[in-house]
């Protein structure tokens, strides 16, 4: 089991991002989410909108994610940061790290690298709204965005949908060849780069809005009858990556209603031009995976899911990672005690 110090009274695990990339794979993940998201809509997760700070004069992100899980027993948060200068640093601009409790004591149970968990049950979350909402015969990927993001939705993704097509785009034609090639070489799939967003998104089955911008990446025309949007960028109430008559158009899906009520440019824009009210808001993901929200209706129907993240879906990678590690004996314990 690692290295122990001695005389730990309460040994806490320490987990790289090495370690958590190799004992969670993709198809366990989306499973360990559905729970998640079905145990919130639930009721049975206490978990509030997380706190935000905005640092310095480039307005660089830390936010604070803690939640509880009685049932399971789980209890903890992430800090998360995303500094765009990063990028000039040769560092990812999106950082984290998750520390679990333990449920019973409150004494520091594991910390683990959370950059790797935040983009990949982001992803896995993704191709659960996937799963439960895009049409069957969905086969056809437009993927705006070439970051992690972008790469790790395509893994998800290729879990619950068989894809023959796979478009990507980003303003830069560098980032969307090398993310294009990058995704070939890891799925074996039919990945290109295209010279548009439009061209990405028109005629695809499910669009993936993976972007930093600020202001709406798509027109509504671009979206074909049937497509199902995920849009996993703009998560400030000044910011969003959809227009206003896709919203009005579509169905729409949340992770958190209170979170996409206090977050989501997305949502808050149309609702203060009077576009929309908070009623459009079909459900949260959690309540369609339980059953107890309806999902798509018709075949032509436009279905959107607006994804900010939450911290019981952290919590609980976290966790599964945790128990992974301690049966295979990886990571290192320490104490803080």
């Amino acid at each position: 089991m690692g290295q122990t110090v001695e005389n730990s009274p309460v040994p806490m695990l320490l987990l790289t991002e090495r370690d958590v990339r190799a004992l969670l794979p993709m198809p366990d993940l989306i499973a360990a989410m559905e729970r998640a998201l079905a145990a919130f809509s639930a009721g049975e997760v206490t978990q509030p909108v997380r706190t935000v700070l905005e640092i310095g004069a480039d307005r660089a992100y830390f936010g604070v994610m803690p939640a509880a899980l009685d049932r399971s027993a789980v209890v903890g948060a992430k800090l998360v940061t995303v500094y765009e200068r990063n990028h000039a640093r040769g560092l990812p601009s999106h950082l984290a790290t998750i520390l679990l409790l333990d449920h019973e004591t409150g004494a520091p149970k594991a910390l683990l690298d959370g950059r790797y968990i935040t983009e990949a049950r982001t992803a896995a979350v993704s191709a659960v709204s996937v799963k439960r909402l895009a049409r069957d015969e969905a086969r056809v990927l437009g993927i705006i965005g070439s970051g992690v993001q972008a790469r790790s939705h395509l893994e998800a993704i290729r879990h619950v949908r068989q894809l023959d097509d796979v478009r990507v785009w980003s303003p830069s034609v560098e980032h969307r060849d090398r993310a294009a090639a990058q995704m070939r070489e890891s799925t074996r799939l039919a990945v290109r780069a295209v010279a548009t967003a439009r061209e990405a998104a028109r005629g695809a089955n499910v669009v993936v809005l993976a972007t930093s911008s600020k202001t709406p990446v798509v027109a509504s025309e671009d979206i074909a009858d049937g497509a199902h949007v995920v849009g996993v960028g703009a998560c400030r109430p000044d910011q969003r990556e959809m227009p206003t008559d896709l919203i009005v158009r579509a169905r729409v899906f949340v992770d958190s209603r209170t979170g996409a009520l206090a977050e989501s440019g997305d949502l808050l824009i149309p609702i203060r031009e009077g576009a929309i009210t908070d009623a459009h808001i079909a459900g949260e993901l959690g309540s369609l995976v339980a059953g107890q929200a309806a999902g798509r209706s018709s075949a032509s129907q436009v279905t959107v899911f607006k994804s900010l993240g939450m911290a019981v879906e952290d919590l609980v990678a976290a966790e599964l990672t945790v128990e992974r590690a301690r049966a295979a004996g990886r990571g290192q314990q320490v104490s803080l005690i």
